[in-house]
């Protein structure tokens, strides 16, 4: 019995799968959710390590901390590597790093840059700024003790925000190897140890299965909505949507689809982390530029509501977001694509609901028809739009003659002879 319990459990170890886990995108909520599900996957199915591929410009230092909580929780040993060449694991991607159980990077990467700073790009105070930075200080300083990297390293990241080459690194005590590639990782992982709650763990890596953890289809939409550039323009199509529904009532379709846009790009600005006079501008724009439909002030509220609009789209992401800014080239476009929206289309669809609306048979006036007959006394038949009407005239009309409709009365039409 005691032969057959050793022998499962060996045969339980070597069979122990590598989980392979990729984020290619800044620190946010979305990153911790992938991680969650990524290492609970992994824990269930009883993974013997878990890889996570790591090529981020940072994030949130709230979404870090929740990454560095997980690969604390999990017993299962975590492994980070700064992966592909040209990649990075900056800012809150070098803590990240530096909290796994084992830190790789391979050749071409870079690492650190970890100096707090604020998404929005507002300027923090001083005290606050310092509060800040002693707070992540400390933290740093628990990793390296736990994890057994150097301290005065990482805290000179904090700081001074330096930034390391995979040689500086490894001989700064800050990552464990180097590796060119996931084949030549996986060969240099083979027969590590590392502890993990207590336990000495020997990882396997080499002859047993690599499990890829694909992001879900929710994660992959999330990371879509929160790039800046498709969240800036699903907040003016969600402007516009909203614009044209009010102007035109039971149209539905395009209010539905500017309030889902609005609520999309508005949770997408959310996540990034945003300058609210940014937003301010933007709308105040937008209703600069509807103002000067309804009371024409021959440019001069479409001016101003188009520099609103242009200057709060340049303000409203912060040019150091880890998640990237927005393109001068998508901001001129949009700008110069909201105008025209409003002066021109939106013009065009208040004069369509101005112009008098004609029911009935008031259709008919204007319309040209032919004479069914010679006209008697004034009176005679006509065909027009396919039916025969009574008609009366002062002119003298012979059959075969192109009259015009002037006026409808009851079933009777008032015609002229075509000149």
């Amino acid at each position: 019995m005691v032969v057959l319990l050793i022998l499962l459990t060996f045969l339980t170890l070597s069979f122990a799968k590598v989980y392979y886990a990729k984020w290619e995108d800044a620190v946010s909520p979305i990153m911790v959710e992938y991680i969650k599900r990524s290492l609970a996957k992994a824990e269930k199915e009883g993974a013997g390590v878990f890889i996570l591929e790591l090529n981020t410009p940072g994030g949130l230092e709230t979404s870090m901390r929740q990454v560095v909580q997980e690969f604390q929780r999990t017993p299962i040993p975590v492994v980070v590597y700064v992966y592909p060449p040209g990649g990075r694991a900056a800012s809150a991607g070098a803590i990240i790093t530096a909290s796994a159980d084992i830190a790789v990077m391979a050749p071409g990467t870079n690492i650190g840059a970890a100096h707090p700073v604020q998404a929005t790009g507002e300027r923090m105070e001083e005290t606050m700024k310092e509060k800040v930075v002693q707070d992540m200080l400390a933290f740093v300083r628990s990793i390296a003790k736990e994890k057994g990297r150097n301290p005065s390293i990482l805290e000179k990241m904090v700081k001074e925000s330096i930034s390391l080459t995979p040689d500086e690194a490894l001989k700064e005590g800050v990552i464990d190897f180097i590796a060119s590639n996931r084949q030549e990782l996986l060969e240099k992982l083979n027969g590590r140890k590392v502890k993990k709650h207590g336990k000495e763990i020997t990882i396997k890596t080499l002859g047993v299965p690599v499990v890829e953890v694909e992001e879900s289809l929710r994660e992959s939409f999330l990371k879509v909505i929160t790039n800046p550039t498709i969240a800036y323009m699903l907040l003016l199509i969600g402007f516009y949507g909203i614009f044209f529904e009010l102007y035109n009532p039971g149209a539905v379709v395009p209010g539905a689809v500017g309030v889902v846009s609005l609520l999309l790009g508005l949770y997408g600005l959310g996540i990034i982390g945003i300058n609210w006079l940014g937003l301010l501008l933007i709308l105040a724009g937008i209703l600069l530029l509807a103002l000067e439909l309804v009371t024409p002030t021959f440019g001069g509220l479409a001016i101003a509501g188009a520099i609103a609009l242009a200057i709060g789209s340049l303000v409203l992401i912060s040019p150091d977001s880890p998640y990237g800014d927005i393109p001068i080239s998508i901001i001129a476009t949009m700008v110069l694509t909201t105008v025209f929206f409003f002066l021109v289309v939106g013009r065009l669809g208040l004069k369509a609901q101005k112009r008098k609306k004609m029911t009935g048979y008031e259709e008919l006036i204007g319309e040209e028809g032919v004479a069914m007959v010679d006209f008697e006394k004034g009176k005679g038949k006509v065909f027009i739009k396919g039916e025969i009407w009574n008609a009366v005239s002062e002119d003298d009309i012979k059959k075969d003659d192109i009259v015009i409709v002037e006026q409808v009365k009851g079933l009777t039409l008032y015609v002229k002879k075509a000149k």
